[in-house]
Formats: C-alpha cells, sequence, structure tokens
C-alpha cells in the first residue's frame, strides 16, 4: 500500500526529484502538492483524510511552512506531518517539534533518514 504523501515545497526541481524518490525508495504516492502555504491549507482542510503525510519546506513563496505546522497540530494519530527544509537549525527544530510537527529533516544532508523514516511509516500502515 502507497504512502500517500502531500508535497508542500516552491522549488519545481527539488519536488520533482523528492517526489521520485520517494516513490522509487519508499512507496510514496504524491496525492497533492502546493507552492504556498495557503494552497496547502486549502487542501488540507478540504481533504483531511485523504493523506497519510505532509512533507512542508518552511520558506515558500508566500506564506510559510511554520504556518502550516501550526495550523495542523490536531490531525489523525496515523497522519504524519514532516519538515524539511535547508534551515534545520536546533532552534528550528525545537520549535517545529514544540508545534506537533513528527520531525524534522534537513534537505541538505538528511535525505536518507526521510526515506527511512518514509519506509518505517509505510511499513506500520500496513
Amino acid at each position: 500500500m502507497k504512502l500517500r504523501t502531500f508535497f508542500v515545497e516552491d522549488n519545481p526541481t527539488i519536488r520533482e526529484n523528492l517526489i521520485a524518490t520517494l516513490a522509487e525508495l519508499a512507496d510514496v504516492e504524491a496525492v497533492g502538492l502546493a507552492e504556498t502555504e495557503a494552497d496547502a491549507s486549502e487542501w488540507l482542510s478540504i481533504n483531511p483524510g485523504a493523506w497519510d503525510l505532509v512533507i512542508v519546506d518552511l520558506f515558500l513563496r508566500e506564506g510559510s511552512g511554520l504556518g502550516i505546522v501550526t495550523s495542523f497540530q490536531q490531525r489523525l494519530s496515523s497522519q504524519k506531518l514532516l519538515v524539511l527544509s535547508n534551515y534545520a537549525t536546533a532552534d528550528v527544530r525545537e520549535r517545529c517539534l514544540e508545534l506537533n510537527a513528527d520531525a524534522v529533516f534537513d534537505k541538505s544532508n538528511e535525505i536518507d533518514a526521510l526515506i527511512d523514516f518514509c519506509i518505517d511509516l509505510n511499513t506500520a500502515k500496513a
């Protein structure tokens, strides 16, 4: 069973590479994507049961990934929200986790850990 994933990333190259990598290595299926906080919040609000995982970048074309993390603190226990950012400093990690993000990964050096998280989540879901 595929892990239904919503991607919030405004860089098309990063987004396409991430989707392809996770589809191949972690059995992830992209169910939607957004480039702005408003678009992501709208889709997630309209489709509350249509996703298992949300992967959010913090710096978006409009708005902030932190706003999405803040808005979706309440979700099903089976639904996970991850932050994937180039700015995964200790302070950023702490703040995201305080806001109920399930994990925070650095784009530059923690992609393998993200893949492992997705594989584990998909295994637990099966």
